[in-house]
């Protein structure tokens, strides 16, 4: 790993509930929104909650940057493809009200190292299950010292270990929950839970049952799309412990990784098909599907079943 990499941005605060749709509210209604004088009272939070906002718009991919324009001291934004077709108010799910979008928004965190390094790092490099805060603040300082990362200090970095740890696991001060991690929508998939061990945090490799099949075939095309020199067979230990793999994203023990990609060739009309020869368990690639349009099938389907 020796590109971009990012730590900060967040303004220490972990992303809430109601502020992904803000910031595609904000940047669809004026593309300069964060920017603007008026956007505390317009986003009805401080300063530096605006650029928190902003922040986990671009990180989660709800958000992209436009071409800078001549006297503008940050690049314009607008809502992706993808932020449009969850949040705006006639999007699949703008209040996050499914599962199915919290799984997907994590999705897209713990699979863009250059915006979210932490998040990345943890789901997809971390060699065990069990760690602390100290574990991941001294294996990222070494990465980045044999990798030349330059833009980060060790105060920065811890910062960003706790809001890393504030966004998944829920905190305790005094039998106390915190009222931020509890605004935070991603301590409900239970992927992070702390442990008896003082300050120790683990991993949680399940099946996570509240994981659709279609948002892991979506991360899976994705994934997939991202490393276009692989050829058309991928084998069970790539998926579940590869860097980047949806298996070691989304936390799923062997069970839970099994079960969805037996369910892979129906949902993909064939494009995907798992498949386990002489005790060679792999999935074949006859055509990737459209990441979206697996998307689009999930969230007309839990619209019909809430009508």
């Amino acid at each position: 790993m020796t590109g971009r990499v990012s730590f900060s941005g967040h303004e220490t605060f972990p992303f809430r509930y109601p502020w992904l749709k803000k910031a595609v509210d904000a940047a669809d209604a004026d593309p300069h929104a964060f920017e603007a004088e008026d956007a505390m009272v317009k986003l009805g939070v401080g300063k530096n909650m605006v650029s928190s906002i902003r922040h986990w718009g671009l990180v989660t991919g709800m958000l992209e940057e436009a071409p800078r324009q001549r006297g503008s001291r940050k690049r314009p934004l607008k809502p992706s493809e993808l932020g449009r077709s969850l949040l705006l108010d006639r999007g699949w799910d703008p209040f996050l009200e499914d599962p199915g979008t919290l799984w997907l928004l994590h999705w897209q965190l713990v699979s863009r190292p250059e915006r979210a390094t932490t998040w990345w790092w943890v789901f997809n490099r971390y060699p065990g299950t069990i760690f602390t805060r100290a574990d991941v603040q001294e294996a990222l300082e070494t990465l980045g010292a044999q990798s030349g990362w330059t833009r980060f200090t060790s105060a920065s970095l811890k910062r960003d270990i706790d809001v890393f740890v504030r966004t998944y696991a829920p905190v305790r001060r005094r039998n106390v929950l915190l009222e931020d991690t509890l605004d935070c929508p991603l301590v409900e998939l239970g992927v992070i839970r702390p442990t008896s061990r003082q300050q120790a945090l683990v991993l949680v490799r399940s099946d996570h049952e509240s994981l659709p099949d279609e948002v892991f075939a979506y991360a899976l095309a994705e994934y997939l799309r991202r490393q276009p020199t692989r050829g058309q067979t991928v084998t069970l230990e790539e998926l579940s412990f590869g860097d980047g793999a949806p298996g070691r994203a989304f936390c799923l023990d062997e069970p839970g990784l099994l079960g969805r990609l037996d369910r892979i060739e129906a949902l993909t009309d064939g494009g995907i098909v798992f498949d386990e020869t002489a005790g060679l368990k792999q999935i074949y690639v006859h055509s990737a599907p459209e990441p979206t349009a697996l998307l689009r099938g999930y969230y007309d389907s839990w619209s019909a079943g809430n009508a």
